[in-house]
């Protein structure tokens, strides 16, 4: 297992500046998450856990410090090399599926890596190996509207993971799913992170999920503290 951070937080800050004042969203966030490694996030509504998610995946700049991605900094990258870089190295699972409604769930998983110029015949052939680890190995062909709300957020997560990325971010998970399908999808995540290198970054409102990772940040007035 490598020794170098899979994701790092070093001395971030977010703020943004309207016509009278400076709002401070995000001050002086530092943390790591190795590999295999399971880290929630909790914190009240409005405590900045969406502006941390998307400076974490690039896509947003941060207002002072440095996130490093795969030990590179994705603030010194342009956008064409952020992007490539954020696409081998990250997956990401919403809360919200966000599957393409016109396509398979294979075509769907495969998506990621057909973008990083991936075969089709491979990427297909990946996606349906990811399918069949997640329990789905007979709804490939199935389009979203023909799967349950668990069996979308399983290709979500399958999608998340076709580039083997170093780190995988998730945005409530299970937030929209009942307690059994919730439970299934959590026993999926430990499932994959066995079989895989993948560090998983988790954000969650629900005190049963944070109990299961290797460690709790949580975001009071825009600080993150272990708790």
């Amino acid at each position: 297992m490598s020794s170098e951070p899979a994701l790092e937080c070093r001395g971030v800050s977010k703020h943004y500046q309207d016509s009278t004042q400076r709002i401070d969203v995000l001050q002086d966030v530092d943390f790591r998450l190795m590999p295999k490694e399971k880290i929630g996030v909790v914190g009240a509504s409005g405590s900045g856990k969406s502006t941390l998610l998307n400076l974490l995946a690039g896509l947003d700049d941060v207002s002072e410090g440095s996130v490093l991605l795969a030990g590179k900094d994705l603030g010194a990258l342009g956008e064409a090399e952020r992007a490539r870089w954020r696409n081998r190295h990250l997956g990401f699972v919403y809360q919200f599926h966000h599957l393409l409604a016109e396509f398979s769930a294979e075509e769907n998983v495969a998506m990621p890596a057909l973008i990083g110029g991936v075969s089709r015949q491979q990427a297909l052939k990946a996606a349906r190996e990811l399918l069949a680890a997640v329990g789905l190995s007979e709804r490939g062909t199935h389009r979203p509207g023909q799967l349950s709300g668990g069996e979308r957020q399983r290709v979500a997560i399958a999608r998340s993971l076709i580039n083997e990325p170093t780190c995988v971010l998730m945005d409530e998970p299970t937030g929209n799913l009942d307690p059994e399908n919730a439970e299934q999808i959590l026993a999926l995540i430990d499932q994959l992170r066995e079989t895989s290198q993948s560090a998983f970054l988790i954000v969650t409102h629900d005190q049963s999920v944070a109990l299961r990772m290797h460690q709790v940040l949580r975001l009071r007035a825009g600080k993150l503290v272990t708790s």
